[in-house]
């Protein structure tokens, strides 16, 4: 998918909030299925261009506020990606024997 095409479409047709596109909007009007279109909007990001997002869909951020309220959301979801990582880990537990352990970090072998 060509993300160029994508941003330009956004800030043509979706300009802010009001005007946000479905994720199964975007991916029939660009032939795309999901994760394809995740990895241009997050390409896009990266490179400091202001794709916004809400319940609603994805737009071209119109102000400020739409673009905080898009990194809230971000950071949010950090904090529930490192908790789920948190339990995983203590999850391991179960696996611990002295058979399979394996040091998963830095320090002395078994």
């Amino acid at each position: 998918m060509e993300k160029e095409r994508l941003a330009e479409h956004l800030e043509r047709y979706h300009s802010g909030a009001s005007n946000a596109a479905t994720s199964r909007e975007l991916e029939c009007a660009f032939g795309v299925k999901g994760k394809e279109l995740r990895d241009a909007v997050n390409a896009l990001r990266r490179e400091g261009v202001p794709i916004a997002s809400s319940g609603s869909g994805y737009f071209y951020a119109a102000t400020e506020q739409e673009v905080r309220a898009t990194i809230a959301h971000l950071t949010h979801r950090i904090g529930g990606i490192a908790a789920a990582i948190r339990g995983l880990t203590r999850s391991l537990d179960v696996f611990d024997t002295a058979q399979t352990r394996l040091p998963l970090e830095g320090g002395d072998g078994p």
